[in-house]
């Protein structure tokens, strides 16, 4: 997959970004903003496995976000099961020296529109630690609306914190027909 946006590319990952990956990706305040299964430090064994991890999984759902050819973040969505399938959840990350430029506006923006449009979503959705300011202006600026204050939801750097729900949902289509009894 590529997408090319106003600021970056957008593309499967590839073996060769492993370096950058691990340069990029150490970096405690980016930890502080995403789940526990992403590693600090997060070393290039654990860039190795990663992109293995990606490259094999389908359908494919993570992506590099590059700037210049180099890989300086990702972001990728876990599509719901069972009665929440037509949902998905999305997550990214930018490395700090790119932050500010708008790279992760554009990339959610595409990947947004590239999982609704491929898998036949209706809601894809994010949740951001309470703290992370940065981030709930990406995603207002992406099109993406607060829904909700997930209270005391989870547990970050040992504490207990509260999350944010942002949603990006699929304008519903009615046609006069589907609401005949």
């Amino acid at each position: 997959m590529r997408i090319q946006t106003a600021r970056a590319e957008v593309r499967t990952w590839e073996e060769s970004d492993a370096e950058s990956l691990a340069v990029h990706a150490n970096n405690r305040k980016i930890w502080l903003n995403l789940r526990d299964a992403f590693p600090h430090p997060f070393t290039i064994e654990d860039a190795r496995a990663f992109i293995r991890s990606a490259r094999t999984q389908k359908p494919e759902t993570r992506f590099a976000i590059a700037v210049g050819g180099q890989a300086v973040g990702g972001v990728g969505f876990t599509l719901g099961q069972d009665v929440e399938r037509m949902s998905a959840e999305i997550g990214y990350w930018l490395g700090e020296d790119f932050w500010g430029r708008g790279i992760t506006t554009g990339a959610l923006r595409a990947v947004t529109r590239h999982a609704i449009e491929t898998h036949g979503l209706t809601r894809v959705f994010a949740v951001p630690y309470e703290w992370n300011h940065a981030s709930f202006r990406v995603l207002e600026k992406a099109g993406y609306t607060l829904e909700a204050r997930l209270r005391r939801s989870a547990v970050k750097d040992g504490k207990v914190i509260d999350q944010m729900l942002y949603a990006c949902v699929v304008p519903e289509v009615r046609r006069a027909d589907e609401h005949r009894e």
